[in-house]
């Protein structure tokens, strides 16, 4: 399984802050729920690069 690689599954993804101050993605997927945390510097390194993707899929799609 890769970034390209489609798969037919339904998830929820919530992002907010905790009140230990870290910041935390919050994945959910039918009985699987994953919690991940992270300080608020690597929180906005992890912005900073969906950013990017988000760049660099616009031109991909102007391309095809």
């Amino acid at each position: 399984m890769g970034i390209n690689s489609e798969r037919d599954i339904e998830a929820n993804l919530q992002i907010g802050p905790t009140d230990a101050g870290m910041v935390r993605l919050f994945v959910s997927a039918d009985s699987i729920e994953i919690p991940m945390d992270f300080e608020p510097d690597e929180a906005r390194e992890i912005a900073e690069e969906i950013v990017a993707a988000a760049m660099a899929a616009e031109k991909a799609g102007k391309r095809g």
